[in-house]
């Protein structure tokens, strides 16, 4: 992960020190209930719990160990015999590697989908706020980002806010899925530790208990779990693409926080640039980075291979991370954005009336013109207010085709802009409930 785009709380679900409390958890409450079952010793069990609860497990140490052992978990379980003593003979019985490496991993997986889902919290609270701030705020809606028809940057808000909603429901399926516990020994038989510890352990843990573990749990769900952040990640980049176009010069309509003391170039001092969402966008390209790799890491060589595990030391902090940070940085952006409704209105009204084409149109057709002729004769007269020649209202009433269908008074109506906002809060309830 890079330090700079990680919070505290996000990086230390993947440091060392948790990695090995979590791994120390695993093996204990195994223990604990080898010994319910008869397996060891239950003085055994207590004297693990007693001491290695509160032990600081020494990285370097175990790092050290590694060097000789080539094996982390084994380098892990000959420190904890340093700390525990005679009775870490008892620990392990039965079970392999994976089994405390992926449990471990699942857990690690699910507090990072707690994050992540306060994070999407964050970013819902912030948009009901400015969509409801903004509801009837005018603005013009772009298709192939050009002006088509009225539209309110409430409403614009409003489709992120939905979006996140299922993005919220994403994480949580995501969870869901990836939280599960293997303790099942070599090749998954539990041919040397009895299915009861499994469940133990991962009743301790707070997971599931995974239905066939073929030493290892199957990655499909670690590809679900990532492509479900990268799909976040995607909704994140375009509310940030959205808040870049709309900070262009050109446009103006919206624009992130720009703080005291801050500086837009090292060159130019009146530049205030998008940074934040550009930051955004890059963020969002590095989580879905992880998608390819965890779809690969599925298909593993017959019960188990190892050939996932680098990736997923790399992907699943990157990812998870990121996402947080990127969560919080965004919910922050929407809070405080600084937004221009005059600004949104001169662009509304820049085109001289042409966003009100297709009311013209319709009326046409309703008053007995052919879609053909109406369509044509919209078409020409907005062609010559694309070409500067003047405002689309005054040639609609200078040519007899239309005005001897649609009287100048009717048109006239026919350019009213809150005609296009007649369902808004149609549309709101949709989103937010009937409480708005």
């Amino acid at each position: 992960m890079i330090p700079r785009y990680a919070r505290p709380q996000a990086a230390d679900i993947w440091s060392a020190k948790t990695r090995y409390r979590i791994w120390f958890e695993i093996e204990a409450h195994a223990a604990d209930a080898m010994a319910e079952l008869g397996v060891i010793p239950k003085d055994a069990a207590a004297a693990i719990w007693a001491k290695g609860k509160d032990a600081e497990f020494d990285a370097d140490r175990i790092d050290e160990i590694e060097r000789t052992t080539k094996h982390d978990v084994i380098a892990f379980l000959t420190h904890v015999s340093e700390i525990v003593g005679p009775e870490a003979r008892f620990l392990h019985q039965g079970m392999t590697s994976s089994d405390v490496l992926d449990t471990c991993l699942a857990v690690q997986l699910t507090r990072s989908a707690d994050l992540l889902i306060e994070g999407v919290e964050l970013v819902l609270a912030a948009l009901k706020r400015r969509a409801l701030e903004h509801r009837f705020t005018a603005c013009v809606g772009r298709s192939h980002g050009i002006h088509a028809e009225p539209t309110t940057f409430g409403l614009k808000l409003a489709g992120h806010y939905a979006e996140f909603v299922r993005a919220r429901d994403r994480l949580a399926m995501a969870r869901y899925e990836v939280a599960t516990c293997a303790i099942s020994g070599a090749v998954g038989t539990f041919a040397n530790v009895d299915p009861r510890v499994e469940a133990h352990v991962a009743e301790k843990l707070g997971l599931a208990v995974e239905p066939v573990s073929s030493q290892v749990i199957p990655r499909d769900r670690h590809a679900a779990y990532f492509a479900a952040l990268a799909v976040v990640a995607s909704s994140i980049e375009r509310l940030a693409v959205e808040i870049r176009h709309l900070q262009r010069t050109e446009v103006l309509e919206a624009e992130e926080p720009f703080d005291p003391g801050q500086k837009g170039s090292s060159a130019m001092p009146h530049k205030r640039n998008p940074i934040l969402t550009e930051n955004l966008t890059g963020l969002a390209r590095l989580v879905r980075s992880a998608v390819i790799p965890a779809l690969e890491d599925v298909a593993l060589w017959h019960e188990r291979d190892i050939s996932h595990s680098s990736v997923e030391r790399g992907i699943a902090p990157d990812a998870t991370v990121h996402l947080d940070f990127a969560l919080r940085r965004m919910a922050n952006v929407v809070e405080r954005l600084v937004i221009y409704p005059d600004h949104m209105q001169k662009n509304l009204d820049r085109l001289g009336g042409l966003v009100n084409s297709q009311r013209v149109l319709l009326a046409l057709t309703q008053k007995g013109m052919s879609r053909e002729d109406a369509y044509a004769a919209v078409q020409s007269n907005a062609m010559r207010v694309w070409r500067g020649e003047g405002r689309f209202l005054d040639f609609l009433k200078a040519d007899k085709s239309v005005s001897e269908v649609v009287t100048p008074r009717e048109l006239e109506d026919l350019f009213d802009y809150e005609y296009h906002f007649k369902h808004v809060d149609t549309i709101f309830t949709r989103v937010f409930g009937e409480d708005v």
